[in-house]
């Protein structure tokens, strides 16, 4: 790649190193769920669920069952709305297996290594992390007795961020408008056989995560991103609150 360049603040980031670091704590993951393949479930992305001695699964209707345990996040495990975000299938788990893990690590390394270079590190992460929390956050509002896990989230709203990054530059090394098409189109086409809701809210994240970051003003420009991503992540944050207390109620 040549030298980067950041277009919205910051300093030149040099090797796209940050995106280089988000594939191999990917690969990790993956690499531990192979070797104790008990993390996916401590991991995922769940809302709420009982759980009895054997592990067994049941729908956490809010009422006290002694006996069974409560999970998810809705029960204090807030980590999952982060951690699943780097679990992937299995190479043995029916029609996708380990291609879950290779389209996204492939869509992370294409897109990641161009917003990299024009947002800069920071704002890179920024992104990667809320459009990852944005996923989950939709996922559990939606369905929080579904399990979820994957950088799909995230992978989407970096597509989303493209789109309005280069959009607002008016330069595009990859085609935008066919780019989020395709994703728009297969989040909608895969609907049935994916988390609809992750892609969806790591899409809506990721998009109004860049748009604040290319349309801040230039005067104030590093206050107004910095204010979008707290005022993002505590809009996400808050809604997992309100949907903790109404699954307890």
């Amino acid at each position: 790649m040549r030298k980067a360049r950041t277009v919205f603040g910051g300093r030149p980031v040099g090797e796209p190193v940050l995106t280089y670091a988000l594939i191999a704590l990917t690969v990790l993951a993956y690499l531990v769920e192979l070797a104790r393949p008990a993390v996916v479930g401590q991991f995922d992305n769940l809302g709420a669920a009982l759980v009895d001695a054997d592990g067994q699964q049941y729908v956490d209707d809010g009422g006290s069952y002694p006996g069974y345990q409560p999970i998810g996040v809705a029960h204090g495990e807030w980590y999952r709305l982060i951690t699943s975000g780097f679990l992937h299938l299995q190479q043995d788990a029916g029609v996708f297996g380990i291609t879950h893990i290779l389209f996204n690590l492939y869509w992370i390394w294409l897109l990641g290594r161009i917003l990299e270079d024009r947002l800069g590190r920071v704002r890179f992460l920024a992104v990667y992390l809320l459009a990852t929390l944005g996923g989950s956050v939709l996922e559990m509002l939606v369905a929080p007795g579904q399990r979820a896990l994957g950088a799909s989230g995230a992978v989407f709203g970096l597509a989303a961020c493209y789109f309005v990054i280069t959009r607002r530059l008016h330069h595009h090394p990859l085609d935008r408008n066919r780019l989020i098409m395709m994703f728009v189109l297969w989040m909608v086409f895969s609907a049935s056989f994916t988390s609809w809701e992750g892609h969806l809210g790591g899409l809506l994240a990721g998009g109004a995560t860049a748009a604040g970051f290319a349309y801040a003003p230039k005067k104030r420009q590093a206050l107004v991103q910095a204010a979008v991503t707290v005022a993002l992540a505590a809009l996400l944050v808050g809604l997992v609150v309100l949907k903790a207390l109404e699954l307890s109620a």
